[in-house]
């Protein structure tokens, strides 16, 4: 009956030369796919197909069908394939984006609920059902999606869903999902079986994934797994029911398929899982394992390592097992009774024992009794050889131990019961092969000479100091291996623990002086446990940091005192510095003559030492350099301009009174007056008379010698400013003129005594100015 079918596809492979898949959805109905290409055998039998269901294209394309790819690098020389898009957008080559959709084309609820998904929609479905007469049936297949995307973070969050759902044909009875990660219950899917992409997801079972396809790849589709089994356990002569189901998840985009082997659909024996090195459970070089195939009935075995027979004559009936002591692919052949014959296929790897290497662990031992505290994994690394790929698992006190795995409990705190105690060591590498080996416990004597350290004290006197632990370190180098790594610790409990280790720069917790404990180890081993004692020294205390000023103007150096507070200032070490250069000033104190700073180191005779540093800031009297008045009195401004490196300050006619630092006075007085000029440092004050021009506003001739003259009053330098001067009476008479600054006007005129009376002045100054004025004549 299936003769013409297989004709047919014989000749629709030889058309086939190409280097891409090709497909067809026209020549064969499901029930053809189904039982003439898939399954093609007379040892499954009723096989019906009861409901098909794809997409509606509204033409002669369909979303499943068969596949041809002889001559291409496909893996699959033919079988049928289902998809979430087109038939025709499955062939190669991967030069375009099969992202198909059609119309009312909906969810499978049983697919949802065997993967505990949501939101499937555009499901391609072949169900039906077939009769075995063996307890195990398989198949192959393939699956690809345009979701695989090379370096895209998006495969690390979508993928379409499928399934190969079964169950007794019953509807009772719960469909389960048997395409599933190998020796797992997680559904193949793009998310499941990946490489990773780097820096967004890692790998998840990466030994089941094929390729990324490029543009030249047989079939349409970006990325593709390894060929995988789907393997169910039936009941034999009774009816089972299949649901071949693959549908998008959430949206149309990025199309998947499911390629399934033609006549792939076959009897099976399970004779055990894949034992591989890259998923980390292959034997351990040494082991064995029987591998079964057994069923009931009479029926022969033929057990082959990789394709030759290695156990009994062909048809044995007594090799229902199959003991294995070397890698290899081992597959089975049970010819049943009726003829039919069921396969079986397991790949066995071997990994190697892990290396390890019998050891000392030594351990310090402060009462030399032989008896000590040991962190086990200490010796982990000579355990090892340095091999990262190998770590310790377990310590054992004794074989029998190791007989009943009862391992020490507390491998990092263990204490030995006799000196030179051997336990033993397990040591696993990543295969999970396990090897023993022994670690002898034993302690050292060194004890390392270790002079005091000192410290000096503080700018308080407190007994607190801080310690340099490094130093240490260089007195201790020709006492130590090379590769010695030196930690200190307070409590000698810290110091076999290896906790709370002190920093190397250490402030000493008990005052004045403290012994602290120095661990030494030597490739991760216990060199030696010593003391070291921490001396507080005390240190000189001396006053703050100053600023003072030196008087230019002074005759005798400044004299810099070293500011030791204590009452023996000369049992010190002194060293003085000028601007960061050593001087030969060795004394308490340091005459000074130039500005700048000034460092004084004064060291102890223990040798510690403090400093402080002395600023001298120039400073002196003020040099007057110009006195400028302007205008005539009682309107005019004084302005006095100075020279000098100190801070000054002015006041006006009172050398006691009040001092301003505006060197500009307004409105003065006419007449001579007195500013005195101080330097805020204390270098001295410095005093000078100025004159304001002034007309009198009266004068009283009446031979009492007061006032006889009217007369302007200034200076030498301001009457010769003034051009002329014109006296009138109240009614504009010229009385005088040319009147000079220096003589006055005696109330005359033609040498007769003028009335008492109020006179009116112009005086004329060279620069063009005049300035007008009255004054009263008194007698």
């Amino acid at each position: 009956m299936k003769r013409p079918f297989l004709t047919i596809a014989l000749i629709f492979s030889l058309l086939n030369y190409a280097q891409n898949i090709s497909v067809d959805s026209q020549n064969f109905s499901p029930q053809q796919l189904i039982e003439d290409i898939l399954i093609d055998s007379d040892c499954i039998s009723n096989v019906s197909v009861t409901n098909v269901v794809g997409g509606d294209f509204s033409d002669t394309d369909q979303s499943y069908g068969y596949f041809d790819a002889s001559g291409t690098t496909f893996p699959f020389e033919s079988g049928i394939v289902l998809s979430t898009g087109k038939l025709s957008n499955v062939a190669g080559p991967n030069t375009s984006l099969s992202d198909d959709d059609a119309p009312d084309w909906n969810r499978d609820a049983d697919l949802e609920n065997a993967l505990n998904e949501s939101n499937t929609i555009n499901a391609t479905i072949l169900e039906f059902d077939f009769v075995s007469v063996a307890p195990q049936i398989s198949f192959r297949y393939i699956f690809a999606s345009e979701e695989y995307q090379d370096g895209n973070s998006n495969t690390c969050n979508y993928s379409d869903l499928f399934g190969f759902l079964i169950r007794p044909d019953d509807e009772q009875t719960p469909f389960e999902n048997i395409a599933i990660v190998p020796n797992t219950n997680t559904p193949v899917k793009v998310t499941t079986v990946t490489p990773g992409i780097s820096g967004s997801c890692p790998p998840e079972n990466e030994t089941y994934f094929g390729s990324f396809n490029g543009a030249n790849a047989p079939i349409n589709f970006n990325g593709q797994t390894a060929i995988l089994t789907a393997i169910a356990n039936v009941i034999p002569n009774e009816t089972y029911h299949v649901k071949l189901v693959i549908a998008d998840h959430y949206n149309y985009r990025y199309d998947s398929a499911v390629f399934l082997e033609a006549g792939s659909f076959e009897l099976s024996s399970d004779i055990g899982p894949d034992l591989l090195l890259a998923t980390n459970n292959a034997l351990c070089e040494g082991e064995t394992i029987e591998l079964f195939a057994y069923q009931d009935g009479q029926n022969t075995y033929d057990w082959y390592k990789d394709g030759v027979l290695v156990q009994g004559a062909p048809g044995c009936g007594t090799c229902g097992s199959y003991t294995v002591t070397e890698a290899g692919t081992y597959s089975v052949e049970v010819s049943l009774a009726d003829g039919c014959i069921a396969y079986g296929e397991a790949i066995i790897e071997y990994a190697p024992l892990p290396i390890g290497s019998d050891s000392v662990l030594v351990e310090c031992d402060l009462n030399q009794d032989g008896l000590t505290t040991y962190n086990l994994f200490d010796a982990t690394s000579a355990i090892t050889t340095g091999n990262q790929d190998v770590y310790v698992n377990q310590f054992y006190v004794s074989q029998a131990d190791i007989a009943d795995d009862n391992p020490i409990s507390n491998p990092d705190a263990f204490q030995n019961t006799i000196p030179f105690q051997t336990i033993y060591a397990q040591i696993v590498n990543q295969a999970n092969c396990v090897d023993i080996v022994e670690l002898e416990l034993q302690t050292s004597n060194n004890t390392l000479n270790i002079p005091d350290l000192d410290g000096c004290d503080g700018d308080i006197t407190d007994g607190f100091a801080a310690f340099d632990l490094s130093e240490v370190d260089t007195t201790i180098l020709d006492q130590i291996p090379d590769d010695a790594i030196v930690s200190y610790y307070e409590t000698e409990i810290d110091a076999f623990n290896e906790t709370n280790a002190l920093p190397n720069t250490f402030i000493n917790s008990i005052t004045n002086s403290q012994t602290i404990y120095v661990k030494v180890s030597s490739n991760n081993q216990c060199f030696s446990i010593s003391t070291v004692n921490l001396n507080v020294l005390y240190t000189p205390l001396l006053e703050g940091d100053e600023t003072i000023t030196n008087c230019l103007n002074a005759l005798d150096p400044l004299t810099l005192y070293g500011g030791v507070l204590d009452d023996l200032p000369n049992n010190y070490y002194y060293e003085w510095l000028y601007n960061g250069t050593t001087t030969d000033v060795t004394t308490l104190f340091y005459d000074a003559t130039e500005t700048g700073t000034y460092t004084v180191n004064v060291t102890d005779p223990n040798g510690c030492s403090s400093s402080r540093i002395i600023t001298v800031l120039p400073s002196e009297t003020a040099t007057i350099e110009s006195i400028n008045v302007e205008g005539i009195a009682p309107n005019n401004t004084v302005t006095i301009s100075i020279s000098g490196e100190g801070d000054y300050e002015i006041a006006l006619d009172d050398s006691n009174g009040f001092y301003q630092d505006n060197f500009v006075f307004t409105n003065i007085s006419q007449g001579f007056h007195t500013v005195y000029i101080r330097d805020l440092n204390g270098c001295g004050t410095v005093e000078e008379t100025i004159s304001v021009l002034g007309f009198p506003k009266f004068f009283t001739p009446n031979g009492d010698g007061d006032n006889p003259t009217w007369q302007v009053i200034g200076n030498e330098e301001q009457f010769n400013q003034i051009e002329s001067i014109k006296i009138f009476n109240r009614y504009g008479k010229l009385i005088t003129q040319q009147l000079t600054s220096y003589d006055g006007w005696d109330g005359r005129l033609n040498g007769n005594q003028l009335p008492s009376d109020d006179y009116w002045f112009v005086a004329k100054f060279i620069d063009g100015e005049t300035y007008t004025g009255h004054f009263a004549l008194k007698r």
